[in-house]
């Protein structure tokens, strides 16, 4: 797997509230399902767990989005956008409300309401890693 992507499954990781790390793995539930999920302590995905962008990064740039990407700072990989979900759900969402687009209302409540819980899910990383591009969500 690509550094860049462990550092953003990690970044995930450090900022969901219901995450914790103990014995080099972190543990947390899938955003949509509420399924166990596990990751490495280096960022390693173990099983289905998968990196999920809540809005998808297609919906940036989107006038029918723009409220939406405004909440987490207009960057799609923004540490508010990124959670961790199992394989599976990733997917489904993938073919169904990300697809749709931003438009179909549908999909944008379906996102919207994933949004919500991610935010209710949100802590700060911790204060030595608020210097790290990787994990504030901005590259260098």
């Amino acid at each position: 797997m690509r550094p860049a992507l462990r550092r953003l499954m990690l970044l995930a990781a450090h900022t969901d509230a219901q995450a914790a790390l103990a014995d080099g793995l972190w543990t947390t539930r899938c955003l949509h399902c509420r399924r166990t999920l596990r990751l490495r302590a280096d960022g390693e995905p173990i099983g289905a767990t998968s990196l999920e962008h809540v809005i998808p990064r297609a919906w940036f740039g989107r006038r029918a989005a723009a409220a939406l990407t405004a909440r987490v700072g207009d960057v799609p990989d923004d540490a508010r956008n990124l959670a961790l979900a199992c394989a599976r759900c990733n997917q489904d969402k993938g073919k169904g409300p990300d697809a749709r687009g931003p438009s179909d209302a549908r999909a944008f409540a379906v996102v919207a309401t994933l949004l919500e819980a991610r935010l209710a899910r949100w802590r700060p990383p911790p204060a030595c890693d608020r210097g790290d591009a990787a994990l504030s969500g901005r590259d260098g």
